[in-house]
């Protein structure tokens, strides 16, 4: 439950400490306190270290207590006891989470539990914050079982719990994204976050590295907090940036500015102007446009973004320009800082409107990014189940309707704060982009960029009738489960199909064109785990004629009988499939005969058996209704029963006895 204000602030109180005055060195741990209580926990941590070298605890006298020696020295056990919890404290709260864990370990060994009753919860979120995932688990499990009461920090357990469970489980989970810190000058001192695109080449962030000029200022007056964030550009590509300035836009003196998008056009700045006083940020939104090469006074956003009293951050504008999506604690939210959006007519916000309980929580939900295309908002909330700290979720839909929320897993997520994504360009926006984390820092947040593991499966669609490629087929990707559209495309004169999957799924693949029969494959991507291509076999279409008979070889039945042989039902197998990926289609299924025997008899005989395939599609599922048995006899030959001399034609009778089934028109399917 982290405010991003903390990324900057731990160096802000490095500066802090150093103008501090002398006056309580001689009492370390009343002067912890005074800075505790006043929320300086990085100074207050200095000085319960120093208070430490002043207790003669022996080590027998903290874990565990006797009777005896907790007699003799109470006053000084419960002092001793009280800074070690508070210095755990003071490390957690500027999120040294590294020395914090070695404090709360000694704490919860404490039998003095009712002094310090969260000192196990505590332990469990350093522990997780330190990746340590089965150990935090253990401690959050004890916790649960210790802790009596029914209040926000019991609700938040069985989070840590199902945090720390999922942690485990995705270790096992192969990785969809590579994640590098960028090189160059972007991570180069202070904080380092909320990347965005300026222009081509041109990486636009947020920076609370100290300016030169005030850092003289400090040294010689000590009143002077060079710490202030501001917005920077930097020169590059992809991973690599360089040449880091200041942005050409008015600051406002004593006030931070950054966490900043940009229009589509590039010539908006929609920013984030805020103060932090005892720790409690306020912030509001505020606007720029271009002029020339650099940019006009920022403008506060109206109330419909901006609400007296409360703080609103982190903006984001759709590519279309329809939207303004930021993240506030605003009244009406479902708990701390919630999602929103604006309306958006020629840069005039329209009311606000809460997102919703799909994605909001009653704890952080913060940076939005919408994919216009694509129908795809990535955001960053602690009130899921993750990895702990703020973790990346995609969900899919619009403004008016959303999905479920899906954790993006590792790497991209860890479990420290990963915030603020931004694509590397618009065409694929969720393929590649930057983002922001502390995963590889005690104080602060770095930039990363990050790359999705490209998984693919692919494939070719040919004319059955001359094995040509069929060019302006459309080739569907479903999940085999909801039987829901993930990709498609529409064939080049290649006939190839490519798609982007992730390993170890199941998917189905349709291939159609107009009058050909469509037809679906399907395919596990099981393989995916050891390579980054699948090849799928080779599909053909089968071009059809309303009323045209497609003679179906190889049906057979006993003789003078309407009994079908076993072989003949791998044949009809086949037009089982045509009619589960065609459903739209009504058929006749036809049987004829050669000449033999009388003409009523014949007709009744092929009748039947025409039938009997009618019957047997009927078992495997197709609707009765969608099919016509019609017997023909021998009535319709499409060879001599005879040779012109008047001798029999065993080859043209065998042509003559054929099952057939044809087209007879095709139906407007219903949603």
């Amino acid at each position: 439950m982290k405010q991003n204000v903390r990324y900057w602030l731990a160096i802000a109180l490095l500066w802090i400490v150093g103008t501090s005055k002398a006056q309580y060195v001689y009492d370390y741990k009343r002067t912890g306190d005074i800075y505790f209580e006043a929320k300086d926990y990085y100074s207050a941590a200095q000085y319960y270290n120093k208070a430490l070298g002043t207790f003669k605890i022996k080590p027998e006298q903290i874990l565990p207590y006797t009777v005896e020696l907790r007699g003799k020295e109470s006053g000084k056990l419960k002092d001793y006891e009280v800074v070690i919890y508070r210095l755990a404290e003071s490390y957690r709260n500027y999120y040294d989470f590294g020395n914090a864990e070695k404090y709360y370990e000694q704490a919860v060994g404490f039998n003095n539990n009712a002094l310090f009753p969260l000192a196990r919860f505590w332990y469990g979120v350093s522990l997780r914050a330190n990746g340590k995932y089965t150990t935090a688990l253990d401690q959050f499990t004890k916790f649960k079982q210790e802790y009596g009461k029914i209040d926000e920090i019991s609700t938040r357990t069985n989070l840590e719990i199902a945090c720390c469970e999922f942690a485990i489980a995705e270790s096992n989970r192969l990785p969809a994204y590579t994640i590098s810190k960028l090189s160059g000058d972007i991570n180069a001192g202070g904080a380092n976050y909320a990347p965005a695109l300026l222009g081509k080449d041109q990486l636009l962030y947020t920076s609370s590295r100290p300016d030169s000029a005030d850092l003289e200022k400090e040294k010689k007056s000590k009143k002077v907090n060079p710490y202030i964030n501001n917005l920077f550009v930097a020169q590059g590509e992809e991973g690599d940036f360089h040449n880091s300035q200041p942005v050409s836009i008015p600051e406002a003196k004593g006030i931070d500015q950054g966490a900043a998008t940009v229009s589509a056009d590039r010539n908006t700045i929609y920013l984030t102007r805020w103060t932090t006083k005892n720790g409690v940020k306020a912030a509001a939104i505020y606007v720029s446009s271009k002029k020339g090469n650099s940019w006009e006074e920022p403008r506060a956003m109206g109330p419909n973004v901006n609400v007296e009293g409360f703080s609103s951050m982190q903006p984001f504008v759709t590519a279309d320009g329809k939207y303004l999506l930021f993240s506030s604690n605003r009244p009406g939210g479902m708990g701390k800082n919630d999602l929103w959006y604006c309306p958006l007519d020629k840069g005039s916000a329209g009311p606000a409107k809460n997102m919703g309980t799909n994605i909001n929580t009653r704890d952080e939900e913060q940076a939005p990014f919408y994919d216009t295309e694509k129908k795809a908002m990535i955001f960053s909330t602690d009130g899921r189940v993750g990895l702990g700290g703020l973790d990346f979720f995609v969900i899919d839909g619009d403004f008016s309707s959303w999905g479920t929320p899906k954790n993006m897993g590792m790497p991209l997520n860890s479990p420290k704060d990963d915030v603020y994504y931004t694509a590397v360009d618009n065409e694929h926006p969720l393929a590649a982009g930057y983002i922001s984390s502390d995963r590889e820092s005690v104080c602060c947040l770095e930039v990363f960029t990050i790359k999705k593991i490209s998984k693919t499966i692919n494939g070719l669609v040919l004319d059955c009738d001359g094995d040509l490629p069929l060019t302006g087929a459309k080739v569907t990707l479903l999940d085999t489960i909801q039987q829901r559209v993930l990709q498609q495309v529409t064939l080049d004169e290649t006939g190839r199909y490519r798609f982007e999957v992730e390993p170890l799924k199941h998917y189905k693949i349709m291939a159609e064109k107009e009058n050909y029969f469509s037809k679906a494959i399907y395919t596990n991507t099981d393989d995916l785990t050891k390579v980054d291509s699948l090849v799928n076999p080779t599909i053909c279409l089968k071009r059809y004629e309303i009323g045209k008979p497609i003679i179906l070889k190889d049906i057979y039945y006993d003789f003078d009988k309407a009994t079908l042989r076993p072989q003949s039902l791998v044949v009809l197998d086949t037009v089982v499939s045509i009619m589960q990926d065609n459903p739209n289609i009504i058929i006749e299924m036809s049987a004829h005969t050669d000449s033999k025997g009388k003409d009523a008899y014949n007709m009744k005989l092929s009748q039947k058996r025409a039938q009997s395939c009618v019957d047997y599609l009927i078992s495997k599922g197709i609707s009765s209704d969608r099919m016509i048995a019609k017997g023909y006899g021998e009535t319709r030959p499409i060879a001599p029963n005879t040779m012109s001399d008047g001798k029999d034609n065993p080859d043209g009778r065998q042509l003559n006895r054929r099952t057939e089934f044809k087209v007879l028109r095709v139906t407007q399917l219903t949603e």
